[in-house]
């Protein structure tokens, strides 16, 4: 359903036996690939909006605050989220944009809702707060709360930063965030393509402000999916993530990995770094004809694997 037409809304995955959600509503979660931009949804226009609140403060509070500019005057934003994931913090975040809010709890989540008042009160302050920036921390780039360490160079990647050589030919930063890495491959000439895949909206459309280089082929996908560009590849880096929903899915990065040895060619290699207690080595090994640890610092691994 287009934006343009949507009484309705849904931010994530809110779980069913918590809240009913109006069934034609309009996906709008960053993280849900395809989906609508609340961003794009017209003030003043829905009649509901349904979510799983973020667990970042800034994040929530910024998705908080578009779902209360989208909706009409007494619409309704329900929000939920595990207690220990903003939950426990929910009410007292919503009343303060004005209004009643009324809260429930179940199986670990805090339920709250919301009638959008006449005037909300400070929800343009929210949304500045939350909205895309240039980070003096990552030199300028754009990026935005929300995204995977987005105000800092993750310390994975700086490592693999240290140890990456200079790349030639075709190939892809799979999870690519805001462009991190890919601005250091893109630093070798001899580098001919490179396809950044994300599924979060918004490191795609930082990772598209913060590189402005021909060569680059940035696209919103599941970077596990199988699909060009990424395919017949002479390398591939990544800092796979290993997060799903709030909780640790080690099988996400090994998913990853299995992906990226699809999407190389015969000699290709993969540059990977993982936290050292993710066991990717028993899946590395058997796929890749050579793989080498080439550095181990700080919690973390970097692994050159060649095809």
């Amino acid at each position: 359903m287009s934006s343009s037409i949507a009484t309705s809304a849904v931010y994530g995955a809110p779980p069913l036996d918590l809240a009913a959600r109006n069934r034609a509503a309009v996906q709008v979660s960053p993280l849900v690939v395809g989906a609508a931009a609340l961003e794009d949804i017209a003030p003043g226009s829905l009649d509901d909006v349904t979510m799983l609140a973020p667990p970042g403060t800034v994040e929530r509070r910024y998705a908080l605050a578009m779902a209360l500019r989208a909706l009409k005057a007494g619409g309704v934003l329900t929000a939920m989220a595990p207690k220990d994931r903003g939950g426990a913090r929910l009410k007292k975040e919503l009343a303060a944009f004005g209004g009643d809010v009324d809260e429930t709890a179940k199986r670990h989540h805090r339920i709250c809702a919301l009638e959008r008042p006449p005037e909300p009160v400070g929800i343009e302050a929210a949304i500045a707060q939350g909205s895309p920036q240039q980070v003096a921390a990552l030199e300028g780039l754009w990026s935005q709360p929300g995204v995977f360490s987005w105000d800092r160079v993750d310390p994975g990647t700086a490592l693999l930063l240290k140890h990456l050589p200079a790349l030639s030919g075709a190939g892809a930063d799979l999870g690519c965030g805001v462009g991190i890495l890919a601005r250091a491959v893109l630093a070798s000439p001899a580098v001919t393509r490179l396809a950044l895949i994300d599924n979060d909206r918004r490191a795609v459309e930082a990772a598209r402000r913060n590189i402005a280089d021909p060569r680059a082929q940035i696209a919103w996908a599941d970077a596990t999916a199988q699909g060009a560009p990424v395919e017949d590849l002479n390398f591939v880096v990544m800092n796979p993530p290993f997060h799903d929903g709030g909780g640790e899915d080690k099988a996400l990065g090994q998913r990853f990995i299995t992906r990226a040895h699809q999407a190389l060619k015969k000699g290709g290699t993969l540059w990977l770094v993982a936290n050292m207690h993710l066991p990717y080595e028993p899946i590395l090994t058997p796929l890749f004809a050579k793989v080498e640890r080439r550095a181990d610092n700080g919690g973390y691994k970097v692994f050159e694997a060649k095809t």
